[in-house]
């Protein structure tokens, strides 16, 4: 489907940024590498953070509201880069605007909020993207390449670890002061993988801790999650872990199967194990892209990739991954694991999430 009634894979489409923070910036530096699409407008409620990304990436369109944008431009889609609570108004927004919408995560605090933005969409008749760029990181991309395959058989357990002691609040001060923290943050993005990895959630036992005094949120948790089809998965997130060298940003994976392991190490190593055979080596670490730099690179990397993936979606009609309607049971398993927290027990989610 093409939102301007063009069919030619030439188009170039028009993007507006609104949020111009600080992972903005990659998104930014990614948009400039994107074939087919180009950010010709950015807006942000602190002019001088508009002016500023824009004269960075030579921008001719500057706003600090986000209606006036849409009003003035001609644009084939939003990327909506901002803190949570503006998400459903800034969707809505550009759902009656009829412009595709590609949202950070969260994408909403609650499943009212997110099936509201999802309704809206689907009533304009124009694609909703959420950015959950950890299933577009390469490593991940190659697993899901192999358990596709076949390559270890019928999966009966599996765990991904994001584990480092980061100072993620030099960047971003604000994440020391949200009530839900880690889970909101990071544990979209494992979820997230392990649903498109796994299959759908349909039990979570979750256990939440807050190590860092400094945050008023919980900053660590492990959960572990029954999938469809009999498959178990541990999922493990701190922000407070002492370890050297420090693996920030790099997620870890072991997946079990009936006829073989996959094991995500450090480094970007993966290991396929076989029974009877010597582990096979595969080298899964990302490129650096031109903009980026060392550890960032792997999120960096997805972010372009995630992209690309929307100008397919936008312009020639792909089908998007993930939608905001398929993030609904992501967000459906990050609810229930506040839930199981607070009741220190499993819970069961009807349908296998949404």
């Amino acid at each position: 489907m093409s939102l301007t009634g063009e069919s030619s894979t030439r188009k170039t489409l028009r993007g507006g940024l609104i949020g111009c923070g600080f992972f903005a910036r990659n998104h930014m530096n990614a948009w400039r590498e994107v074939e087919g699409a180009e950010i010709v407008a950015v807006c942000d409620r602190d002019a001088g953070r508009a002016k500023a990304m824009a004269e960075s990436f030579g921008i001719g369109g500057v706003y600090t509201d986000a209606e006036a944008m849409l009003a003035a431009e001609r644009l084939d889609f939003v990327d909506i880069a901002t803190t949570v609570e503006s998400h459903r108004p800034l969707a809505e927004l550009a759902a009656r605007h009829k412009v595709a919408i590609v949202c950070q995560k969260p994408f909403a605090e609650t499943l009212e909020d997110a099936q509201a933005m999802v309704a809206a969409a689907e009533r304009a008749g124009v694609p909703l993207l959420v950015h959950e760029n950890f299933r577009w990181q390469k490593p991940f991309i190659e697993l899901q390449r192999l358990l596709q395959q076949g390559t270890i058989g019928k999966i009966h357990y599996a765990r991904l670890s994001f584990r480092h002691g980061y100072d993620n609040y030099k960047n971003q001060p604000y994440l020391a002061e949200v009530a839900r923290f880690a889970i909101m943050d990071v544990g979209l993005h494992l979820y997230d993988l392990a649903r498109w990895l796994f299959g759908e959630v349909e039990t979570v036992h979750c256990r939440t801790q807050r190590l860092n005094p400094i945050v008023k949120g919980e900053d660590a948790f492990v959960s572990m999650l029954g999938h469809a089809g009999g498959a178990v998965s541990v999922i493990d997130c701190s922000f407070y872990s002492v370890i050297d060298p420090e693996p920030f940003p790099q997620t870890l994976a072991w997946i079990e199967g009936d006829r073989g392991t996959l094991e995500l190490s450090a480094g970007y190593r993966l290991r396929i194990h076989r029974r009877g055979a010597a582990a096979e080596e595969i080298d899964v670490e990302p490129p650096v892209p031109s903009w980026g730099e060392k550890p960032w690179h792997v999120v960096q990397d997805s972010v372009r990739a995630f992209e690309e993936h929307v100008v397919a979606v936008v312009r020639d009609g792909v089908e998007g991954a993930p939608t905001g309607r398929d993030n609904l049971k992501t967000l459906a398993v990050a609810l229930a694991s506040y839930e199981s927290a607070e009741r220190g027990s499993v819970v069961r989610l009807a349908g296998g999430a949404a």
